[in-house]
C-alpha cells in the first residue's frame, strides 16, 4: 500500500477509540459502520454503530419537565462482532489482556479497514490478530471481514465467535443521556443451515423492517467444531479450531443487511439470507469491492502533496462513501455528521451547500438525486410556509424522513447542565441554500430538464417566500425581513427581548434577493409552455415575478461603522473581553456555552460562532458579490468588503468547523498571506478533533467536502457557466500544486493543473465540442484532445 493511500494509528489508546472510529467508518453511500473494535462491545470506550441512509425514526422523551419528540438515524445491530479466546481462558481484547503491539491502517485506495494486535492473554499466551473489513462499494447491500490468528510460542484449541448483536440503542452522544435511545423492536433472532445466524428487527415507530444474515467460515481449512445459537437479541456462531505455533488460522465472514425501504425485493430476511448464500468468498468480495473504489477515484480525483494532500484524501473518502453513486438510487439527503455517528440525530441542514458544488462536478446524478430529496419535500415546506401565513415554500433548518422541522426545541450546555431553549428553526436562509444549489447544478451538469422542472418548482417556492416574507418598511424605503437568525448561531434574539429573532440578518437579505433574481429571469428564460404550466402548478399569479423584482432591488441591508452589519442593531451590541476570556478558559470556541454558564448570554455581545456576514465571500466571487450589492442599491467596493472582513475575523470564536473554511475562502480572495492559518483549521478540524471531542459522534461533512471544493473551485477560481468555464487562479503557496479531474456537462475527465506558476487544461479526446475557457480576459476554446498551459500572475 502506497503511504499516501494510508491513514494510520499506532499503539493502542482507549481515549481516541471514538475518535479513530469516527475517522476510520467504512460505507458505500447507502449503510457505514464505523471503525470500532469487533472483539468488544459498546461501552465508555468503544461504540459500534451502523446507520442506512434515511432510517429514521421517532421518540418521545420527558425532558426539563416536558414532552420532547426527537427524530433519529437509528443504530441498527451490531455486524461487527467476532472474538477468539483460548480454551479455558478469556476473550483477547486490548482492555482484557497485556497490548504488546496494536495498530489500525485505513486503505483509502482499497476502501478497507485492517486492524492488527499482538496481545498475551492471563495464562501467558500470545496470539496475532489481524481482521480485515469492507463495506462493499460495489455491491451496497454487503460487507465482509476475514480475521486471521497467529499463535506464538504455544499450541492449543482457541474458540472463535462471530454473529450479529441486536441490543443495540442510539447512545452515542453524551449529550443526549436524558432521551429515549431504543428504537428498535420486534427483535427476533435465527440460524439457517450450518454456518449462517440472522437477525430480524423493526422501528418502532416508523416501522422500517431491517434483516442482517452473516455467514461465518473458517478459510482454507476444516472449521472443527460449530455450532449455531441464538437468542436474547443475539446470533452467534462458536467455532473450535485447533491452532499451531506460528501457523496462521483464518475466518471469513460475510454480512447481508436489507430493509424494507430496498427496491426489488419482497422481504429483507429472505433476501438477506439469500445474499450471503451466494456472496463468493473474502478474496473475491474485497476484488470486486476495490475495482469499485478505484472506478469511483478516478471520477473525482483530486491530488495534493504533503500532508495537507493526505488530509483531503481521508475528507475525499469520506464523502464518498457517505455520498456515493449508489446515493443516487435512494431517499436521502446530506447528513451533517456523515453516516458516521449520531450527532445532530442524522439530519440534513444546509451542508449540501459545501458538498454539491464539488459533487456537481464529478458525480451530477448524486448531485441530483439529493436535490430530488428537497424536491420531494417540497409540499412540506410549503405546508410551513402557509402555517406561518406565508406563500412559497420554508425549509426546515433540520430535516429528516418526511420533511417536517426537526430541529430540536431544546438543547444541552453540558457546562452548565441546563436544557436551554433552541430557536435554530429560525434559520429560513436554509431555503436559499436549496435554491442556490439547484442553480448551480444545473450551470455545471447542463441539466435544463431538471431545471425547469423539479429545480423551477424548488427555487420559484422559495423565492416566494421571500417574497412574502419581506415587510416594507416606509422609514427606511425598503423591504425587510423581520425575526428569523442568521448563520450565526450565537445570536437568536436582542439582549432582553421578550422574543426571540433578529432583524435583517444581511446574509439572509442578500441571498435572499439572488433567490428572487433567479427566479425572474428563470421564468423569463423557461420555455413559454413549460412556464405556463408551472404557473398554473404552483397557482402563480402572474404580476408575482414583478413583486420578486421589487424585492430583489429594495431589501434592506444594514451597516455600521462602515461595514455590513450582521443584523440590525449588531453595532450597539457590546464588545467582548477576547482576550480576558482567551485568558480565563483557553478554547472559547463554544463561547456560547462559556456566557450561559456564567448567567451572561452571547446575544449581548459582538461575538460570532462563524461566519455569517462572510458567508456571502464565499458564495459570490467578488464581481458577482459587487454586482449583487449594485442591485440593491449599495455600493460595495474592496475597501468596504476588507473593512468587513477585518471587523469579523476580530470577532469570531469559530465555533463550527465550516468557520475555519468559509474564512480561508474568502481571505484566499482579499488577503492571501492570512488564508493558510483558516484553511489548515479546516483542514485539521476533524482529524486533531479541533472542536474538543465532537469528531467522535460523526465527522463534519460540510466541512470536509467544503475543503475539497476550497481547492477545486476557491483556488481554481473555477465558475461553471452555461456558456463558459470561467478560472481565475489564486493559489496559495502552501496549496500552490494540484492536480484535479472533472465532468463539465458532456465532458468527462476534464484535467486542471496547477504546478510551478502554471495552469494546464487537458480536455480528453471525445466527439464533443471544444469547451471554451475563460481566463484573464480572454476566452480560448480548447477541443477535446487537447490541452492549453497559461502563466499565471506572480501573487
Amino acid at each position: 500500500m502506497e503511504s499516501h493511500w494510508a491513514w494510520r494509528y499506532e499503539g493502542y489508546d482507549p481515549s481516541q477509540e471514538r475518535l479513530r472510529e469516527a475517522l476510520c467508518t467504512l460505507g458505500n453511500g447507502r449503510f457505514a459502520t464505523r471503525g470500532a473494535a469487533c472483539e468488544l462491545p459498546a461501552g465508555p470506550v468503544h461504540y459500534p454503530g451502523t446507520y442506512v441512509a434515511g432510517c429514521y425514526n421517532r421518540l418521545t422523551s420527558h425532558v426539563a419537565g416536558r414532552d420532547v419528540d426527537n427524530e433519529d438515524m437509528v443504530n441498527l445491530p451490531n455486524w461487527l462482532p467476532l472474538r477468539v479466546r483460548a480454551a479455558g481462558g478469556g476473550w483477547f481484547t486490548p482492555d482484557d489482556t497485556s497490548v504488546l503491539d496494536w495498530a489500525q491502517v485505513l486503505d483509502m485506495r482499497e476502501g478497507t479497514l485492517t486492524r492488527r494486535m499482538r496481545l498475551r492473554d492471563a495464562g501467558g499466551r500470545e496470539l496475532e490478530l489481524a481482521e480485515t473489513r469492507l463495506v462493499h462499494m460495489a455491491d451496497p447491500y454487503t460487507a465482509g471481514q476475514r480475521l486471521t490468528l497467529t499463535a506464538h510460542g504455544w499450541d492449543g484449541d482457541v474458540e472463535i465467535e462471530g454473529g450479529l448483536d441486536g441490543n443495540v440503542s442510539n447512545a452515542g452522544v453524551e449529550r443526549y443521556r436524558d432521551l429515549d435511545g431504543r428504537h428498535l423492536a420486534g427483535l427476533r433472532a435465527g440460524t439457517a443451515g450450518t454456518d449462517t445466524v440472522f437477525l430480524t428487527c423493526r422501528t418502532s415507530a416508523s416501522d422500517i423492517k431491517v434483516a442482517m444474515a452473516a455467514r461465518i467460515r473458517r478459510a482454507g481449512g476444516p472449521p472443527g467444531s460449530v455450532h449455531l445459537a441464538a437468542g436474547g437479541g443475539t446470533a452467534v456462531c462458536r467455532m473450535t479450531v485447533r491452532v499451531t505455533r506460528g501457523e496462521p488460522v483464518a475466518v471469513e465472514k460475510t454480512v447481508a443487511l436489507h430493509t424494507s425501504r430496498d427496491p426489488a425485493i419482497a422481504d429483507p430476511l429472505h433476501a438477506a439470507l439469500a445474499r450471503v448464500a451466494r456472496a463468493p468468498d473474502f478474496g473475491a468480495l474485497l476484488a470486486s469491492h476495490s475495482a469499485a473504489w478505484h472506478r469511483l477515484w478516478a471520477r473525482a480525483e483530486l491530488t495534493v502533496p504533503g500532508e495537507a494532500g493526505n488530509v483531503l484524501r481521508l475528507h475525499l473518502f469520506h464523502v464518498l462513501q457517505t455520498l456515493s453513486p449508489h446515493t443516487a438510487d435512494l431517499d436521502a439527503g446530506v447528513p451533517a455528521r456523515g453516516l458516521h455517528g449520531e450527532a445532530y440525530r442524522g439530519h440534513v441542514f444546509w451542508d449540501e451547500l459545501f458538498v454539491l458544488p464539488f459533487l456537481n462536478l464529478h458525480l451530477p446524478e448524486v448531485s441530483r438525486a439529493l436535490l430530488t430529496y428537497r424536491h420531494r419535500r417540497l409540499d412540506a415546506a410549503c405546508r410551513a410556509a402557509a402555517a406561518e401565513g406565508r406563500a412559497g415554500a420554508m425549509y426546515p433548518w433540520q430535516s429528516g424522513s418526511d420533511g417536517r422541522e426537526e430541529t430540536q426545541r431544546l438543547h444541552l450546555n453540558p457546562r452548565s447542565g441546563r436544557w436551554l431553549p433552541d430557536h435554530s428553526h429560525l434559520q429560513h436562509h436554509v431555503g436559499s441554500a436549496v435554491a442556490y444549489n439547484v442553480w448551480q447544478y444545473c450551470l455545471a451538469s447542463g441539466d435544463t430538464a431538471f431545471l425547469h422542472t423539479e429545480g423551477a418548482e424548488m427555487l420559484v417556492q422559495v423565492a416566494r417566500f421571500w417574497a412574502h416574507s419581506a415587510v416594507w418598511d416606509a422609514g427606511h424605503g425598503r423591504y425587510r425581513i423581520l425575526g428569523i437568525m442568521g448563520p450565526d448561531e450565537y445570536h437568536d434574539a436582542y439582549p432582553d427581548a421578550a422574543e426571540p429573532g433578529l432583524d435583517d440578518n444581511a446574509y439572509t437579505n442578500v441571498t435572499a434577493a439572488w433567490v428572487l433574481a433567479r427566479a425572474v429571469e428563470l421564468c423569463r428564460t423557461m420555455p413559454a409552455p413549460r412556464r405556463e404550466e408551472l404557473f398554473e402548478r404552483l397557482g402563480l399569479d402572474g404580476d408575482e415575478p414583478a413583486l420578486w423584482e421589487d424585492v430583489s432591488r429594495r431589501l434592506r441591508v444594514p451597516f455600521h461603522s462602515g461595514v455590513i452589519s450582521q443584523f440590525d442593531g449588531y453595532g450597539n451590541l457590546a464588545e467582548l473581553d477576547w482576550e480576558g476570556y482567551r485568558a480565563r478558559y483557553g478554547d472559547i470556541r463554544r463561547l456560547d456555552r462559556i456566557l450561559e454558564a456564567e448567567g451572561d448570554t452571547v446575544n449581548r455581545y459582538q461575538a460570532s460562532k462563524q461566519a455569517d456576514v462572510l458567508m456571502l465571500g464565499y458564495l459570490f466571487p467578488p464581481a458577482e458579490l459587487a454586482a449583487l450589492f449594485g442591485q440593491l442599491g449599495y455600493p460595495m467596493d474592496d475597501a468596504t468588503w476588507q473593512a468587513t472582513v477585518d471587523h469579523y475575523l476580530a470577532r469570531t470564536s469559530h465555533g463550527s468547523t465550516l468557520s475555519g473554511l468559509v474564512h480561508g475562502w474568502v481571505l484566499a480572495r482579499s488577503r492571501r498571506t492570512d488564508a493558510w492559518a483558516y484553511v489548515r483549521e479546516a483542514l485539521l478540524g476533524d482529524v486533531a478533533d479541533l472542536q474538543g471531542g465532537t469528531t467522535g459522534e460523526g465527522i463534519h461533512l460540510g466541512a470536509m467536502g467544503g475543503t475539497l471544493d476550497l481547492v477545486q473551485r476557491g483556488l481554481t477560481g473555477l465558475q461553471p457557466r452555461a456558456d463558459t468555464l470561467r478560472l481565475d487562479p489564486v493559489p496559495l503557496p502552501e496549496l500552490s500544486r494540484f492536480h484535479l479531474s472533472l465532468r463539465y456537462r458532456t465532458h468527462w475527465g476534464v484535467g486542471l493543473t496547477l504546478q510551478s506558476g502554471q495552469l494546464r487544461i487537458r480536455v480528453p479526446t471525445s466527439d464533443q465540442d471544444p469547451i471554451p475557457v475563460s481566463l484573464d480576459g480572454r476566452t480560448y476554446a480548447i477541443a477535446p484532445g487537447s490541452e492549453l498551459t497559461v502563466d499565471l500572475p506572480a501573487a
